[in-house]
């Protein structure tokens, strides 16, 4: 049977080329909003961080209704860091919206998530977005689209793809390059007429595949995929288990089922074939497994999510200001919390280590990991984590490690330091061409040679570069990298910065704090210019004499301090430093915080 009234898209590209504000302008002309209700910008990037960064982070769904069919929209993320999301929701729809800016062209995660929807064999519809920026290049990405698909090896009716022009922030969308439209019916159109309706087994026994989980605190875990064959019930008995055979199948029960319409979920009795549902009752349900009638057990196949390739140390904080800040401190806490997020984040892997106190936190990049410590400081975790580490691997008695494919964009006059740079971090060239006034690099390189590039990068681009990296494979290790050019600025003692001691300070290198921060002895305050550390006395205060000479009071003028993020603070972190997170303050410390016992350390090797 073929489900006319069903389409169901996702929508992939890279980051920023603008996914979640077409989806907006979808829902609106689709009559999802009544008239007069306010909406927010972005509507689908639901949490905080999404909204300050102005990224996607979860793969979300939404729908709408156009001519009587209900469309299924799944926003996926951009970042190569979240490839785990995009990966597992292409296997819930039957074709793809691709979406590419209309200045930069494909970009390292366009190239990634289309690879994936070629191999499911997916019909792509080709969107060329931002047809309003004053620098599109619209017959040229046109071509730059159709090239990457001949690299894929697409199939010839996937090289006669259609192609849309549209504007998401305007809303509209037109067949042609030259005449823009007035609203987003032709992309409508196109969904309806090229994208394939699911073609499903509704009288078979039920079958569902969970592609995606969501997590409430009252109901437990929520699955959420595509009906494959059959119908599903509300208090239906079933079995569940997986393809991979990791674990045994179970019997379980469903609770409840709700349908997705527009931005609500809807309770409903029963869901049939194609239908794509959430459904809540089963526990220790997760991504990528099947429920099926209950005795009747058959496995869908689903693709093994790519492993991780970077990893850090997540331990209880043991700094002399642990406790002050944060709600919870222990290993008890902090496991908890990791092991949870475990229930939602298919691409992360959790392991203890030899001490209670610590766990191994591996992810698919430097971003992944940072938006989860920034998620636990937000929920009051207080926690001290490693500098990030690549993961090897051992490839027929070789070692072996992760090379990314990094694209980088950058005004002409640039071109040379980005190349010494890239170069003394093992970066290969692989292509080299002019985009307008601008050159495109791409490279493989290291994934470890990336740590703490990034700020480097934007300096010697003058904030002009813009630089993305995809997971490409694993190669021979390519030698030894060096470590970053600085050393630190060590406090001497514990007590509360004061302004003549940091002016003596900046005379050494550039500060971190500024006056009034409380610190430890141990807990570093700047970068120094040499590559070796250096202890001072920011606490130092100025010695009052009965004689006062002329100038002697004079104000003291200070340089305003470097104030580090959460990413910034991690790509600084050296070998033998931890960065100490909690709710308030981001701070980085020595591993060992005594001076005289580093000293001691240092002389002994």
């Amino acid at each position: 049977m073929i489900r006319e009234d069903l389409r169901n898209v996702a929508i992939i590209a890279h980051v920023d080329h603008g996914k979640t504000t077409l989806v907006d302008e979808m829902l609106k002309q689709s009559g999802t909003f009544r008239e007069n209700q306010v909406v927010n910008d972005r509507v689908m990037d639901s949490n905080d961080i999404e909204r300050e960064r102005g990224i996607t982070i979860l793969a979300k769904n939404t729908s709408i209704f156009y001519k009587d069919v209900k469309i299924n929209v799944i926003d996926t993320p951009g970042h190569a860091d979240f490839g785990g999301e995009v990966e597992r929701v292409l296997k819930m729809v039957n074709g793809v919206i691709l979406l590419v800016d209309a200045a930069e062209g494909p970009m390292p995660q366009t190239r990634f998530v289309l690879q994936k929807a070629l191999e499911l064999g997916h019909k792509i519809i080709i969107v060329v977005n931002k047809i309003d920026r004053p620098d599109a290049r619209l017959d040229e990405v046109g071509d730059e689209v159709l090239e990457l698909l001949l690299d894929l090896d697409a199939s010839e009716e996937q090289l006669e793809s259609p192609i849309l022009y549209c504007s998401g922030r305007d809303g509209t969308a037109s067949l042609s390059p030259t005449e823009p439209g007035t609203d987003m019916i032709p992309l409508f159109d196109q969904i309806l007429s090229y994208i394939p309706a699911p073609e499903v087994d509704t009288e078979g026994s039920m079958q569902m595949l969970v592609s995606s989980i969501d997590y409430n605190e009252y109901v437990g875990r929520i699955a959420i995929g595509r009906v494959e064959r059959g119908e599903i019930r509300v208090n239906q008995e079933v079995t569940v288990g997986d393809y991979h055979d990791t674990k045994k199948p179970y019997r379980g029960k469903v609770v409840t089922i709700y349908q997705i319409e527009g931005l609500k979920r809807v309770p409903c009795d029963s869901a049939k074939a194609g239908d794509i549902v959430c459904i809540s009752g089963i526990e220790n349900i997760t991504i990528g497994d099947t429920i099926c009638n209950f005795g009747e057990f058959e496995a869908v196949p689903f693709v093994k999510i790519s492993e991780p390739t970077v990893e850090m140390t997540f331990s209880v904080n043991d700094s002399p200001f642990a406790g002050r800040e944060g709600k919870f401190v222990t290993s008890r806490h902090l496991r908890d919390r990791l092991f949870k997020e475990l229930l939602k984040d298919v691409s992360l892997r959790v392991s203890e280590t030899d001490s209670t106190d610590s766990f191994r936190v591996a992810g698919r990049g430097e971003m992944h990991l940072s938006i989860l410590i920034e998620n636990m400081r937000r929920e009051g975790y207080e926690l001290g984590v490693s500098t990030p580490r690549v993961l090897y691997r051992e490839i027929e008695g070789k070692l072996n490690e992760p090379i990314e494919r990094l694209v980088i964009d950058v005004p002409e006059d640039c071109v040379g330091s980005v190349m010494e740079k890239l170069g003394s971090r093992k970066g290969e060239l692989t292509q080299m061409s002019p985009v307008g006034s601008r050159m495109r690099l791409e490279f493989l390189i290291p994934a470890r040679g990336l740590f703490g590039y990034k700020s480097e990068f934007l300096t010697d681009t003058k904030g002009e570069g813009i630089m993305s990296s995809v997971f490409d494979s694993y190669q021979p290790y390519k030698g030894d990298i060096p470590k970053r050019a600085t050393g630190s600025l060590v406090a001497f003692e514990a007590g509360e910065a004061v302004t003549y001691g940091l002016y003596n300070a900046q005379e050494r290198g550039e500060l971190f704090i500024k006056a009034g921060t409380p610190v430890y002895e141990g807990m570093i305050v700047g970068a120094s210019p040499k590559q070796e550390d250096l202890v001072v006395n920011v606490c130092k205060k100025k010695h009052l004499t009965n004689t006062r000479a002329s100038g002697s009071d004079d104000a003291l003028r200070l340089i305003p301090p470097r104030v580090l993020s959460l990413e910034d603070s991690l790509e600084f972190l050296a070998d033998d430093e931890l960065l100490e997170v909690t709710p308030k303050n981001i701070r980085i410390r020595k591993k060992t915080l005594s001076n005289t016992q580093r000293a001691k350390d240092r002389a002994k090797l």
